[in-house]
């Protein structure tokens, strides 16, 4: 199941770069790899790999849906920002689902790795520190319904 994953994302996200200029794919790889290390199982992995595609690309939910099923796709809808959301709001969300939660735990890891940072600027480094603090603070101590 992860393989398919993994060959969605890297087609969706072709062409696209992160905050500091590098292929967008290596952020989907990190995070399924942070999953697999932790032995989350192949639908936490295949998640992992599709956390952006419905934000981020022309893929739907619906082909999520149609491609890897409900449970999959629920967690990719839990994972993905509504526009204007309200970041509380989403984190109760991601929360409330168990793959999402795994998953997200596992972005905002890659997110904050000292390696991917130091290739930031700082006003975005600091911002993106704020942020995922925050998050982490929403995500702590809770688990999945």
């Amino acid at each position: 199941m992860f393989v398919q994953a993994k060959e969605l994302a890297t087609r969706a996200h072709q062409g696209q770069v992160d905050k500091s200029g590098q292929p967008y794919i290596g952020h989907p790889a990190r995070v399924a790899a942070r999953t697999r290390d932790q032995g989350d199982g192949n639908q936490v992995e295949a998640v992992a790999w599709l956390h952006d595609v419905v934000e981020d690309t022309e893929v739907t939910l619906a082909d999520v849906e149609s491609a890897f099923g409900a449970e999959i796709a629920q967690a990719v809808d839990a994972m993905t920002r509504r526009p204007d959301e309200e970041p509380d709001r989403y984190y109760a969300r991601v929360a409330d689902n168990p793959i999402a939660l795994r998953v997200k735990r596992a972005d905002i890891a890659d997110n904050l790795d000292p390696e991917r940072t130091a290739r930031l600027d700082p006003a975005t480094k600091a911002r993106l520190a704020a942020k995922y603090e925050h998050a982490l603070a929403q995500l702590a101590g809770r688990s999945a319904k």
